[in-house]
């Protein structure tokens, strides 16, 4: 299909990015209207368009993008009676961005399934400042066929699309690669407040292990952080690393995989969640376990 128009659900940090190099590629945009929204203002200006409901989206497109926060928002969104269901029609197209349980991202692409409607996960890794530079990487699962027809729009807001394979493969990859993201994070965030407390400079901890064993993209997303208390290298709350790593040790959980390291690095988020704001940067776990030692979850 040539020049589809595009519906967009869920307009948060990354999903304002992707909205935004959609309409700059002149692909024709109705994102819906929530208060969890970024601000819109600029996007409206670029020549999109906003709907009240997720059914008034549909209405309005060819394909819809969801990106919100997981399973349950997504599931969510397909039901009542101004949901997506009842405004998708026959030979549409819905690509999933979010982070969500494979388990359940079958079931999603079942019922649409019934209904004539073609699905894709794409689940997404990088952050969002790559959102908003059109430099995501996508992990698909789904049709070949049909990745190959979406490129074009993928390839407005993604650096690298991979296949993983069918439906529900790329949110598995996607649960795989935030496990060791978010997990690389919180190790090194638990040594850099040890660290602290035993009267480590930040520097210095930054410097041996950028020179030794611990480099890689979970210290240069901390190291803003350590060095200038500020969290840019990732902008992602520990509430949403602890929805991730919940989800991953489910699937171990489902699949009979070893799943020690995953419990430990979820009980230290969660111990971290209660002990202050879960909206917290996850860069801010540093502070928070220099500040009270040991949590109990």
């Amino acid at each position: 299909m040539q020049n589809p128009r595009i519906g967009m659900i869920g307009l948060g940090l990354m999903g304002l990015g992707i909205a935004t190099n959609i309409v700059k590629k002149g692909f024709a945009l109705t994102a819906m209207e929530h208060p969890g929204n970024q601000p819109l203002g600029d996007l409206i200006a670029a020549g999109a368009q906003t709907a009240p409901t997720a059914q008034a989206v549909a209405q309005a497109s060819d394909i819809v993008i969801l990106c919100v926060n997981g399973s349950a928002q997504v599931e969510a969104i397909l039901a009542g009676e101004t949901g997506l269901l009842a405004g998708l029609r026959e030979g549409m197209t819905v690509i999933d961005c979010s982070t969500s349980v494979p388990g359940s991202t079958q079931q999603v692409a079942a019922t649409l399934a019934q209904r004539g409607v073609r699905f894709m996960d794409a689940a997404m890794t990088r952050t969002p400042n790559e959102a908003m530079q059109g430099r995501l990487n996508l992990l698909i699962g789904g049709d070949a066929a049909l990745l190959e027809e979406c490129r074009p729009l993928l390839s407005t807001f993604a650096e690298n699309i991979v296949h993983a394979g069918a439906v529900s493969a790329g949110h598995s990859m996607k649960l795989l690669h935030n496990f060791v993201s978010l997990g690389s994070v919180t190790l090194l965030a638990e040594a850099a407040a040890c660290a602290r407390r035993s009267g480590i400079d930040d520097a210095v901890f930054v410097e041996v292990l950028e020179k030794g064993g611990g480099w890689g993209a979970a210290l240069e997303r901390l190291k803003p952080y350590l060095l200038r208390g500020e969290t840019t290298g990732l902008r992602f709350s520990m509430a949403n690393a602890l929805k991730d790593l919940g989800y991953y040790a489910d699937m171990a959980h489902e699949t009979g995989s070893h799943d020690a390291a995953a419990k430990a690095m979820h009980g230290t988020l969660a111990a971290a969640c209660k002990a202050v704001d879960p909206q917290t940067m996850i860069p801010e776990i540093v502070g928070v376990l220099a500040k009270t030692g040991s949590l109990k979850g």
